[in-house]
């Protein structure tokens, strides 16, 4: 076994992949520091699946390097994911077992006894809010409980990296919040995350640093903070309404930019007070005004054209 890097969980070198001759990841460097959440942000198609497939050794990169926890990946994957927790994107529970027993066949893919096994179990349980559930099958239970049966369900080998591929996907405002709240506690903890995701607000609240990929390439990194002053004015001004089409030209005197996106016209600016003025006479128009967030960023960077 190769010796990790005290500083990082994950490395990724120059990352090259290509399908019938179309480069899908494009030169692709990061790294994740040990007890951080790293978010890859990207639209679909950006490359996003293809980096986690590679990292986990599923597929061999064409050029470049991965590193991870210590071993080099695909030549050592097998033994680098025997400390890797993976939450994919779609559930993948077992129908015919039951919460139990879902957990303890899933733990037996790691050398681990039945013994050791069940008596994590009992932990996972109570971190997932699943006590009472743990001889339901899986048919009967919610979806944000199944998002969290396979969240325990990534930890049972106690992993030194959890790869989340958009944990909070279909789940209501409740359940996402819920699944939130054990992203964090998992950060105090120390562990190390690696998430992607479509929620800007998820990626805002609980990454320690994320990278913005498009057509495979990295075009930003940085703290969501870091991010956002870089890259973007201070205030959005939001506004709709009968006339706005015709406002919007107005307001171009008075905002560093504007951008008509169907019915809504996004004005961004360091400073919303002239653009308020002409809206005092503007009645017909409705109006919202915000600090500037991560999803202002992201469609700035990779636009907002629809991506499928």
């Amino acid at each position: 076994m190769t010796a990790m890097s005290a500083a990082s969980v994950l490395e990724v070198n120059n990352l090259v992949k290509r399908y019938a001759g179309e480069t899908v990841v494009a030169g692709l460097n990061f790294a994740i520091a040990r007890g951080e959440c790293f978010g890859l942000l990207g639209p679909n198609g950006a490359g996003k699946t293809t980096t986690l497939r590679a990292c986990l050794g599923a597929i061999a990169p064409d050029e470049g390097s991965i590193t991870l926890v210590g071993e080099p990946v695909p030549l050592r994957a097998r033994e680098a994911r025997l400390r890797v927790g993976v939450c994919p994107q779609q559930d993948n529970l077992d129908p015919d077992f039951t919460v139990l027993e879902n957990l303890m066949v899933y733990a037996r893919y790691f050398g681990i006894n039945d013994a050791d096994a069940r008596a994590r179990i009992p932990g996972l349980l109570e971190f997932s809010s699943l006590e009472t559930k743990r001889d339901a099958r899986i048919q009967t239970l919610s979806g944000g409980m199944k998002r969290r049966l396979t969240l325990a369900r990534a930890l049972i080998n106690d992993p030194d990296i959890l790869f989340l591929d958009e944990p909070t996907t279909g789940l209501d405002p409740q359940a996402r919040h819920l699944i939130w709240e054990r992203l964090r506690e998992l950060l105090k903890r120390g562990k190390t995350l690696l998430l992607t995701t479509h929620f800007m607000e998820e990626a805002e609240r609980l990454c320690t640093r994320l990278a913005v990929i498009d057509h495979g390439k990295k075009i930003a990194e940085g703290t969501p903070r870091e991010l956002i002053e870089t890259h973007i004015e201070r205030e959005v001004l939001e506004v709709y309404g009968d006339g706005v089409a015709a406002w919007s030209e107005l307001a171009k005197q008075h905002a560093a930019r504007v951008e008509l996106s169907g019915e809504t016209v996004f004005c961004y600016t360091q400073d919303a007070h002239p653009l308020l003025a002409t809206l005092e006479e503007a009645l017909q128009l409705r109006f919202l005004r915000r600090p500037a967030n991560l999803e202002d960023v992201f469609i700035k960077l990779t636009g907002r054209d629809l991506r499928d």
